[in-house]
């Protein structure tokens, strides 16, 4: 619940005495008022005029009836981990050419670097060996069979060089498939081509032209921002509530959108000991963008927030054990006692107490909790 400093509420108290000096009349509440006790009718009554209200900055509004609970929290942009790729080098070697600075769009398969080292060498020269092996033992193959047709050559000669044919073959496709992997192309017989894995923009560049690397650093990270994640942290109490496919509610300045969950894990973070939750956003029209803080609205699931009852969780205060909300009435407020649900946001559901249809205090609650307990101080005496 919203506090105040104690000075405050006396001094928001000692102006509605002074308010009630001014000679108005104070509205009484009805004898039969069903809140009453019997013998005791201004029990949980507050008489103040319209003007009193104003001049204590009391807001009044109705509660919120229906729709589903959410929980508001921040929140923060991050790239789609689908669709966001680190390209490193596969081999050790010098930085010759860096074709994309950061922000620019790649498509798949564009050369985005290109590695001058001894190292790729070596993995062309293999290729260009097991290509000679292979042309070798094709001509060997087709001369033992012509043979052998011929007569001239055993069959055991023929069966060697279709082997051997064979085995010539997988070597030129295993020194191919190394040098895919390194990157290849290039050009020149020293130089490997690094291609981007998928298309999208160019989001982080942590190496420089001229750089040795060694094999798996990273030299790009190229991301698809058509599609975003956003990551959220929930109390354990809220995750359970929250499914895959779950509204959030995303706003930031100027801007609101609707992402859905898609993942929630099932295992507390061990620092936070909160449940790691990431929903989907998109981001075709380039409105969000990758480290930004943002507020969320998560649609919570199943709870007693579906379809009843929810006030601002500043209408509620605690009198002698009892929450209660006050509610407007002809000659101020009475303080009505009402049954607590769950939290939802700067929102909380209510089980019991209230129909909906009410005007209660949504704002100042504690200065009529203050005066009441004035009230009743002085029925006392």
């Amino acid at each position: 619940m919203r506090s105040f400093s104690l000075a405050g509420a006396v001094a928001l108290a000692a102006m509605l005495t002074g308010c009630g000096d001014s000679g108005e009349p104070a509205a009484q509440p009805p004898a039969n008022d069903q809140h009453a006790e019997a013998g005791h009718a201004d029990d949980g009554a507050v008489t103040l005029s319209a003007d009193q209200i104003a001049a204590a900055g009391i807001q009044i509004g109705r509660p919120i009836v229906g729709g589903a609970a959410t929980v508001d929290l921040p929140a923060t942009i991050e790239g789609d981990p689908q669709a966001t790729q680190v390209v490193s080098a596969a081999i050790s070697g010098r930085i010759v050419a860096l074709n994309r600075n950061l922000g620019e769009a790649v498509a798949r398969g564009q050369t985005l670097a290109i590695l001058e080292s001894r190292e790729a060498a070596q993995l062309k020269g293999d290729v260009a060996a097991a290509r000679a092996r292979l042309q070798l033992a094709q001509a060997t193959l087709a001369r033992e069979q012509r043979l052998f047709a011929q007569r001239v050559s055993p069959e055991q000669d023929l069966i060697a060089a279709r082997t051997a044919a064979t085995e010539a073959r997988i070597a030129l496709t295993q020194a191919q498939s190394q040098v895919s992997a390194a990157g290849g192309g290039g050009g020149a017989l020293n130089r490997l081509a690094i291609v981007a894995p998928l298309s999208g923009r160019v989001i982080a560049r942590p190496v420089t032209l001229g750089q040795t690397v060694a094999a798996d650093t990273e030299l790009y990270r190229v991301a698809d921002l058509g599609r975003v994640s956003l990551s959220l942290n929930l109390r354990p109490e809220d995750a359970g509530r929250v499914r895959p496919g779950n509204v959030v509610a995303v706003t930031a300045a100027g801007r609101r959108s609707t992402a859905r969950i898609g993942f929630v894990s099932p295992a507390l973070d061990p620092q936070t000991r909160l449940v790691p939750v990431i929903a989907t956003l998109d981001n075709r029209a380039g409105t969000w963008r990758v480290g930004e803080a943002v507020m969320a609205a998560v649609q919570l699931s199943g709870g007693d927030g579906d379809g009843k009852v929810r006030v601002p969780t500043t209408a509620v205060q605690t009198i002698d054990g009892r929450d209660i909300v006050f509610v407007r009435t002809a000659g101020g407020f009475r303080a009505t006692p009402v049954t607590l649900g769950d939290a939802a946001g700067d929102t909380i559901v209510l089980k019991s107490g209230l129909t909906g249809t009410e005007r209660i205090a949504t704002t100042g609650s504690f200065t009529l909790k203050a005066e009441l307990g004035k009230g009743e101080a002085e029925h006392e005496d």
